[in-house]
């Protein structure tokens, strides 16, 4: 499992201009199978989002967003080797 955490670097009214084109991303990231959860940071400086996948896949996606490529945000990508669950999330055990 990765750990995709993207801080903004411009100001967020430029994110706000990215946003559609971005959750049409996260969108799409949700339909292939990629993620597995999403949201803000609070405050808001950026967000994160829960991922599956190959390190190279990932990357690549990341690469794609539309708030990356516009240079509005950038990325940490840090990969989890999940152990433990609660119930119901035995799922994210790699």
């Amino acid at each position: 499992m990765f750990i995709l955490s993207l801080t903004y670097v411009k100001p967020t009214e430029e994110a706000d201009r990215l946003m559609q084109p971005h959750m049409d991303w996260v969108n799409a990231g949700y339909d292939s199978g990629l993620f597995l959860a999403s949201g803000r940071k609070n405050p808001r400086t950026g967000g994160v989002i829960l991922a599956r996948g190959d390190r190279a896949e990932i990357e690549a996606y990341v690469a794609a967003d539309p708030f990356a490529a516009g240079g509005v945000a950038v990325y940490e990508v840090t990969e989890v080797a999940v152990t433990r669950t609660s119930v119901g999330l035995e799922g994210l055990k790699g």
